[in-house]
């Protein structure tokens, strides 16, 4: 070069100062996240942000709710046992009549499946006198109370709030709620009692509803693929121990918690972060959205309410289960990509940058010129944006 030492040195200094630009480096990230999100919802998947879709892949642990996320969520009816006329009350009809009447102010699933089959049954049933049912509290996790016609006292609900309420359960019945929910069936006892000024009133056993739902078909292979990835998984329920054992049994899942209160399901996630994992957590009712806002990546049903959706990090448009599958090998395929985005940059710019800084030119007495730099630093970016936009051509996994 025969220009002068300064002038050398300032043409230098611009070229390694244009090659040097982290453009490349800059776009690396927000570029395959873009794409990313794009993808997942081309495929069923609303990802709400980079966040999540960074985190998702490395999960290692999630936990499923059970009604309406592994089950279908429209249960049935299975089994309607009255166990005879007594003191409370003179036959089946009445105690069908105050059944449905109790239930008709719920709002949880198996209420609504005991107040559809009851109507089914007897179509007079559809219209309740709503000023027959007084006093009404559902108690999560527990049953239900309230007076009907002024004069009994109801609870419907599980083992637990029978006992809150002193109601004896014979070993007949027992024994038979015992057998159904060894099939999965989900049971809840009636009682009734006259109401007094007592505080507690003395309570009756009438029968019991013995109420089911379907696993999801794809429910099983999800679970296997979740498991061949290394991924624990888990299932939360209210439900007993015996009838969670059931229902996880035809899932295929081993680990469960049972028993839990909506409340405390944001605690199992709280639980299994304390052990080391990266939680998920899959559900769709008002009462997961603790649970799917404290987990590292909450992941919403389509179908469920508005609540959990708004909630969660991520949202499975379809309700399918599948799209777990999905969510996290978009997550996976992006992390990489966005990996390979910087070892790209990077490469680049060890080897650019001792170019531009003429490291050739005392051996060869070439001059690396400004314009080739800023063709290379254009380049560079350019080739990062369509690394980025490789992700379009993703295929999702086979489900086995």
């Amino acid at each position: 070069m025969n220009a002068s030492p300064a002038l050398f040195a300032i043409v230098t200094f611009i070229t390694v100062m244009v090659i040097a630009c982290p453009c490349a480096l800059g776009l690396g990230t927000p570029t395959a996240v873009m794409v990313g999100t794009g993808v997942g919802a081309s495929n069923g998947v609303l990802i709400k942000g980079g966040e999540a879709l960074e985190k998702a892949h490395k999960t290692s642990a999630i936990i499923f709710d059970k009604t309406g996320t592994l089950t279908h969520g429209k249960p049935a009816v299975t089994h309607l046992r009255f166990l005879g006329a007594s003191s409370s009350l003179s036959s089946e009809a009445q105690f069908e009549d105050w059944l449905v009447c109790a239930e008709s102010g719920s709002e949880h699933p198996l209420g609504r499946a005991i107040v559809q089959h009851l109507q089914a049954k007897n179509p007079a049933a559809a219209s309740i006198d709503a000023s027959r049912i007084g006093g009404f509290r559902a108690v999560s996790g527990r049953g239900l109370e309230c007076v009907v016609d002024g004069s009994r006292h109801i609870v419907v609900g599980n083992r637990a709030w029978m006992t809150e309420n002193n109601v004896a359960i014979s070993e007949a019945v027992e024994s038979d709620m015992v057998a159904l929910e060894g099939q999965g069936h989900t049971v809840m006892l009636a009682a009734a009692g006259a109401t007094t000024s007592a505080a507690t009133p003395t309570f009756e056993l009438l029968g019991f509803v013995a109420v089911a739902d379907t696993i999801k078909p794809e429910t099983r292979s999800v679970v296997e693929m979740l498991r061949r990835q290394k991924i624990e998984v888990w299932m939360v329920t209210g439900d007993n121990e015996r009838t969670a054992r059931a229902i996880a049994q035809q899932a295929g899942i081993t680990n469960i918690f049972a028993q839990v209160l909506p409340a405390d399901k944001a605690e199992k996630v709280k639980e299994l972060r304390a052990q080391g994992h990266t939680v998920a957590m899959v559900g769709d009712g008002i009462n997961d959205s603790p649970a799917l806002a404290e987990a590292d990546v909450g992941l919403a049903v389509g179908a469920g309410t508005d609540v959990a959706i708004e909630a969660a990090d991520m949202v499975l448009l379809k309700s399918d289960l599948r799209d777990v599958i999905v969510a996290f090998d978009i997550s996976r395929k992006t992390f990489r990509r966005i990996q390979l985005n910087f070892v790209w940059a990077y490469g680049y710019n060890i080897i650019a940058i001792p170019l531009a800084m003429e490291i050739l030119y005392p051996f060869t007495g070439w001059v690396f010129p400004a314009w080739l730099a800023g063709l290379a630093m254009a380049m560079s970016s350019v080739s990062v944006v369509m690394s980025s936009l490789a992700l379009r051509w993703y295929r999702k996994p086979r489900m086995d």
